[in-house]
């Protein structure tokens, strides 16, 4: 264990050499592996690296998967920028193998509606529409690797993810790996750190017959070839994330404050420092957060601030449907102010089994 956390830092924090560079703004590619679906983890502006658990952890550290009991089942829906039509899904499966062990299988989707087809002879629109697919599944797994109370606990996940973006006669594909770690210890596990390692994988290229275009041959006379076109190769979006928390107990442990600070460092963008306060009420059963997040370089006239630093916050209840086997099933809500257009939305239901 000792020597795959030790490769773990090694490769992330070789990363933030690269990480933080305005120079390389918008050059990356696959934007929606940066987008949260998830509604619990939205609504902190995805910052508790240290704390996530459950389904939501492959979406920002794989090791808070470790956290599930025995199984959950998560559905999200998001209104992305309300104003745009864009909409985002999500659809996960954790379940525990063993003792230590839990995989973890997550799918996600990001609708465009319909978009009309122009062309130079009808710039607005020939009356037929098309569709943008960009969609990703999940393959991942976590492992509990000690639990001693001297100790502490450490958890470490790995995931893979298959990346598809595609239009009518262009695709592109690629696969991304996803590494992480949390550490917590205290009486109730109350200091908590993580570190968090996404989208390390393989360039991506469209591909396909759009790209193929008709020239004439030069040596026939009215004879036309078709030519394939070569598309370059775009990176995707790797991102560093380094947090903590830690829980403060107060009425006989009924309420919780977890206060939480996160640093996100990007190799396409600038970096990030952000944090969030959850507040936990009747022993869990209300929770409501709020975070903010701020860019911690300069910026110019050129490149303005990320569309999402700024405010978040959200809400959860979550609501016991079984007493004996402590089944429960959870309702989530999170907004995300955003500097154009009117927001993100998002809502979940999570249900433990």
């Amino acid at each position: 264990m000792k020597r795959l956390f030790t490769i773990i830092c090694l490769i992330a924090f070789s990363q933030i050499g690269f990480a933080g560079n305005p120079d390389r703004q918008g050059s990356a590619g696959a934007g929606e592996l940066l987008i949260n679906p998830w509604a619990r983890s939205a609504g902190l502006h995805t910052m508790n690296t240290a704390g996530i658990s459950g389904i939501e952890a492959t979406r920002l550290n794989i090791a808070g998967l470790a956290s599930v009991k025995s199984m959950e089942i998560g559905y999200s829906h998001g209104r992305y920028l309300v104003g745009t039509g864009i909409s985002t899904n999500a659809l996960g499966l954790a379940k525990k193998i063993g003792k230590k062990g839990v995989f973890g299988l997550d799918f996600m989707s990001v609708n465009f509606g319909d978009i009309p087809v122009t062309t130079v002879n009808f710039p607005e629109g020939n009356g037929a529409n098309f569709n943008v697919a960009w969609t990703n599944i999940g393959l991942s797994y976590a492992h509990n690797f000690f639990n001693e109370e001297s100790l502490g606990k450490v958890s470490v996940g790995l995931g893979v993810r298959l990346v598809m973006e595609s239009i009518p006669g262009i695709s592109a594909t690629g696969v991304a790996f996803d590494a992480g770690v949390q550490y917590s210890n205290g009486s109730k596990d109350n200091f908590k750190l993580g570190l968090a390692l996404r989208n390390l994988g393989t360039p991506m290229r469209f591909r396909g017959e759009g790209f193929t275009v008709t020239r004439p041959n030069p040596n026939v006379q009215n004879v036309n070839l078709a030519y394939d076109q070569r598309s370059a190769n775009y990176e995707l979006p790797v991102v560093l994330n380094i947090g903590t928390s830690y829980d403060v107990y107060f009425a006989d442990d009924a309420v919780r404050l977890t206060p939480m600070i996160n640093f996100t460092s990007n190799s396409f963008s600038r970096d990030q420092l952000g944090g969030a306060v959850e507040v936990s009420a009747f022993k869990d059963l209300v929770q409501v957060r709020v975070a903010y997040k701020a860019e911690i370089q300069k910026t110019t006239e050129v490149i303005k601030d990320d569309v999402y630093s700024g405010l978040a916050f959200g809400a959860t209840a979550n609501l016991t449907i079984n007493k004996e086997t402590k089944s429960k099933v959870a309702l989530d809500y999170a907004y995300m102010a955003s500097k154009v257009w009117s927001g993100t939305h998002n809502i979940g239901v999570r249900i433990n089994l």
